[in-house]
């Protein structure tokens, strides 16, 4: 469970995440959406530990993150994808993935370039690389992948972590079609094993995706509710889905 209790983040006089509060019990999908510099980046960026809130906690299954660093937050179970992919290009897609096993399990990172070697270490990779259907693509470089397939490799780098809990902060951006339907499906097969905090502004994806929605609006959370109270709320409507409303 993450555990997320009035929340506050200001840069100078701009309070950019104001007395946020929010909660993702069970393996459920819980979407943050809201218009462009709404805070919903600043809020996944205190989750993960890029920056430290003013005031406030955050739990995950009972520990308080806020001591703990980016990578102590990932070894306790906090998985993450980036708006911008993570993934190393000159090396293999076997090859990243098996990075991110031998990170978990504790590898120097002096070694990254010999992860591959490792027989354990590809066994394990590759069974990621089947989860998200990317088997037949483990001995290419991730420079000749498309942008879609980077994205189910940084999925398949956050699953190496064997995390409790997902963020997933704009997974659909820049996909095409086949990539978003591609990438949907996998996200809806892994709801209801591993609870995930979603930040997308595909609707179509979050409306498809997402157990309960919360609407974030100049750094404070303005409404939340299932899917389909988020399409019938005049507050939402108004702060975000527009037309999408409809």
């Amino acid at each position: 469970m993450l555990d997320i209790r009035n929340l506050n983040k200001s840069f100078g006089a701009i309070n950019v995440t104001k007395g946020v509060t929010l909660s993702v019990s069970g393996a459920t999908c819980h979407a943050l959406i809201g218009p462009n510099g709404a805070g919903k980046t600043t809020l996944i960026h205190q989750i993960s530990g890029v920056l430290q809130p003013d005031g406030g906690s955050i739990e995950l299954d009972g520990r308080n993150l806020l001591p703990l660093t980016v990578d102590q937050r990932a070894l306790a179970g906090l998985g993450r994808t980036f708006q911008i992919t993570s993934v190393l290009p000159s090396f293999t897609v076997l090859e990243n993935v098996a990075i991110a096993v031998q990170a978990k399990s504790g590898g120097s990172m002096r070694f990254f370039g010999r992860a591959s070697a490792e027989s354990a270490l590809n066994a394990r990779a590759l069974d990621i690389l089947d989860q998200v259907g990317l088997a037949d693509r483990s001995e290419t470089r991730a420079a000749d992948m498309s942008h879609g397939e980077l994205r189910l490799v940084e999925l398949a780098l956050a699953l190496a972590g064997e995390p409790k809990f997902l963020l997933l902060d704009e997974p659909m951006a820049g996909l095409g079609q086949r990539e978003s339907t591609r990438l949907i499906a996998f996200l809806n097969a892994l709801r209801g094993q591993i609870p995930m905090l979603l930040v997308e502004h595909d609707m179509d994806a979050i409306f498809q995706l997402s157990d309960t929605v919360s609407v974030l609006v100049d750094g404070a959370i303005v409404a939340t509710g299932t899917p389909e109270e988020i399409r019938a709320d005049p507050i939402a409507r108004a702060a975000y889905l527009g037309e999408h409303a409809a």
